[in-house]
């Protein structure tokens, strides 16, 4: 439990970095995006860990964007469900990754 909350804050200060490199220095290349994607497909399929990233991603986009709020919540967040799905019924993990 304790282990998850260190990872959720680190998490949430590296996603809160991202976004203010990414809105000051390269508005045209969607880090963010890139990093929960990553966080997605590398992770275990039962892990929570990836929704997490798309939920503090998406919001750390939405405070920073001009579009409405819970646009870029909702679609990183349909984006991790959707690589999910696919990992658990597409491929299959190797035994020592179950």
């Amino acid at each position: 439990m304790v282990r998850e909350i260190k990872k959720i804050l680190i998490l949430f200060l590296f996603f809160y970095i991202l976004v203010l490199f990414e809105t000051i220095i390269s508005p045209f290349f969607p880090l963010l995006f890139l990093f929960v994607i990553l966080i997605n497909l590398f992770e275990a399929p039962q892990g929570k860990m990836g929704i997490f990233s798309a939920l503090i991603g998406g919001f750390f986009l939405e405070v920073f964007s001009q579009k409405f709020f819970g646009f870029y919540c909702l679609i990183l967040i349909c984006i991790s469900f959707f690589i999910k799905m696919i990992i658990k019924r597409v491929i299959e993990l190797p035994s020592f990754l179950k």
